[in-house]
């Protein structure tokens, strides 16, 4: 009776186990020109941001030159390597709704990727997005960072006088 109460836990562990890493979604990601990643064959939409058009630039010092929209680049500049996504829902064409870490582990949190696209200026948090994500909107919004400052076509352009 013993031995079948440990069987019967370590399988209710396990089920458990499985059923939190089902809900993680863990693999190297590459980032779309569209700014969502693509990881293991899922197309993955960053949860609660929304990404506006730019002027399209080229990191032409790297090869092969990427050429996207700045919220892209600078997508593509932090995901080096494996991302770490908690889905929040999946789309009506199959992608899925997350949010995405780097560098997170057991002891870090990591960089959450739409908080940092937020907090550069490069997108907004929208209506139904976690409350951090107004917040660091706002500031990003007060320091005058990317899409609510100054073009930097034009702080360039100065620099050059």
């Amino acid at each position: 009776m013993r031995l079948w109460k440990r069987v019967l836990l370590l399988v209710a562990c396990l089920s458990f186990a499985a059923s939190v890493s089902a809900r993680e979604l863990v693999g190297h990601a590459f980032v779309r020109d569209d700014g969502s990643l693509l990881i293991r064959e899922r197309v993955v939409h960053l949860y609660g941001i929304f990404i506006p058009e730019t002027s399209r630039q080229c990191r032409d010092w790297i090869r092969p030159v990427r050429c996207a929209e700045r919220a892209v680049l600078a997508l593509d500049f932090i995901v080096q390597g494996f991302v770490r996504c908690e889905p929040q829902f999946e789309r009506a064409d199959g992608s899925l709704e997350a949010i995405c870490h780097v560098e997170r582990t057991s002891f870090d949190p990591g960089i959450d990727l739409a908080a940092y696209l937020i907090e550069k200026g490069w997108a907004l948090a929208r209506p139904e997005a976690p409350f951090e994500y107004q917040a660091v909107e706002r500031i990003a919004r007060a320091r005058g960072r990317g899409v609510w400052g100054e073009p930097v076509d034009v702080i360039r352009d100065r620099r050059r006088e």
